[in-house]
């Protein structure tokens, strides 16, 4: 079974949504190991209202920290020790699993740590972009940091308004396939998570 690490190019740039169409499409666990904020309507939360499979299985965060900041911040208010080592992948599943980060790479977790010490060698990252002024330096120096950390870029996601010239000179300059492309949409319920997730049906198989 495979395990797919969402990550982004900063916040508020679509990981949820990914996530949920990766998670339909593959009918695969769900894992979210940070949550800041929001804990009455978490990611994990909005990713169940989402998905119609009944395979999936929800696994608890490892972290469901009260305040919405970044990880390290949030963990200091809540008087929260927060290290890579306490946070435990679930091992209670035999089915593909997709991991949800939380903002970008290296996002910190702790004074010495960050998102991406989270991803396993063997994940299949798939990186969520969004076209905004600066996104394409954002998205090349992820992947850039995926790679200096050797770890597996599968493909990335683009999402919201396309923009042929911006998707094409990351996809040219990266050499990283595109597995799919969320457009904007006037509103996201499980009949529209379907529907992508068909769509990302053969891209996703093919990794």
């Amino acid at each position: 079974m495979s395990t797919y690490f969402i990550t982004g190019i900063g916040t508020e740039i679509g990981k949820t949504i990914a996530s949920a169409i990766v998670t339909e499409t593959l009918q695969a666990d769900y894992w979210k190991p940070i949550q800041a904020g929001d804990l009455d309507n978490s990611d994990t939360h909005k990713v169940q209202n989402l998905i119609s499979n009944e395979n999936t299985i929800f696994h608890p965060n490892s972290f469901s920290l009260n305040t919405p900041m970044s990880p390290h911040a949030a963990a200091e208010i809540d008087g929260v020790k927060m290290t890579s080592k306490n946070i435990k992948r679930p091992k209670s599943t035999n089915k593909n699993m997709v991991i949800e980060g939380a903002g970008g790479l290296l996002v910190p977790i702790s004074d010495n740590e960050v998102i991406a010490d989270l991803i396993s060698p063997e994940d299949n990252v798939l990186v969520v972009s969004r076209h905004y002024l600066g996104s394409i330096n954002h998205t090349l120096l992820t992947l850039e940091a995926l790679r200096s950390r050797g770890l597996h870029i599968a493909g990335i996601i683009f999402n919201g308004e396309k923009k042929e010239s911006t998707e094409s000179i990351i996809l040219k300059m990266s050499g990283v396939p595109c597995v799919g492309r969320i457009d904007v949409e006037p509103y996201f319920d499980k009949n529209v998570i379907k529907e992508y997730a068909e769509k990302f049906k053969e891209s996703l198989k093919g990794l």
